[in-house]
């Protein structure tokens, strides 16, 4: 295989990669929309696509795994490889939330309980463009802004801690809607957690750049799933 043609290679595969995030971004926002509006049907929807974005994401891992057994790519190449196949499998695990955060609407259905919509809406709205950026500093392979993303998950734990405490609160003011509020509670767990993913991203994309592994997890969680 000639240079330029591994390039091309190179291409085509950062381009899916785009490709499955703006379907993972988009399943993350209009999972939240369901829940907003309490449309099941919509969250079915939402509930089902996760398929399609589990078979781009084996597509690529597919492409990748045949030019790593027929090119024997070195250094950066093998790099790049390597960290498109972690990128794609945090997409996924992404994807994943999305799904869950449909499940919930559906369990939900029109139970009369309140919910801090705005404020959920808005720590989606945080994850999503940290990823949205994250995965544009992998394909510029820009190691500088995927290390400086990370911090901005701080701002997304704040938020959480301010729902889940809102949350808590509903449930002692009304013990009849603790299995309801429950499940809320992992609408959110979610959205910390795709934060987390981001992070992972950026250190995947700082390692394909400098071939550098580092720790970007700033905070105390210990939940490093």
């Amino acid at each position: 295989m000639t240079r330029e043609l591994l390039i091309r290679q190179f291409k085509q595969l950062h381009d899916e990669v785009l490709i499955l995030g703006s379907m993972v971004e988009q399943a993350t926002f209009n999972a939240i929309t369901t829940l907003k509006n309490r449309d099941v049907h919509a969250a079915r929807l939402v509930y089902d696509d996760d398929a399609s974005i589990n078979d781009k994401r084996f597509a690529i891992e597919n492409a990748i795994i045949i030019t790593i057994a027929t090119q024997q790519p070195m250094a950066h190449d093998l790099r790049m490889l390597t960290g498109i196949l972690e990128i794609i499998t945090e997409l996924e695990r992404i994807g994943d939330y999305a799904k869950g955060i449909a499940k919930v609407t559906i369990r939900l259905a029109d139970a009369d309980l309140p919910i801090p919509i705005n404020k959920i809406e808005k720590m989606g709205e945080m994850g999503v463009d940290m990823l949205h950026r994250a995965l544009s500093a992998f394909v510029d392979e820009n190691a500088q802004i995927a290390s400086a993303i990370p911090a901005e998950d701080d701002a997304v734990d704040a938020l959480y801690n301010e729902i889940y405490h809102e949350l808590v609160r509903g449930m002692i003011a009304d013990p009849r809607l603790i299995e309801s509020i429950t499940l809320l509670m992992w609408v959110v767990h979610n959205l910390e957690r795709l934060a987390d993913r981001v992070t992972n991203i950026c250190e995947r994309t700082v390692f394909i750049a400098t071939g550098e592994l580092m720790e970007m997890d700033m905070s105390d969680d210990e939940d490093n799933e």
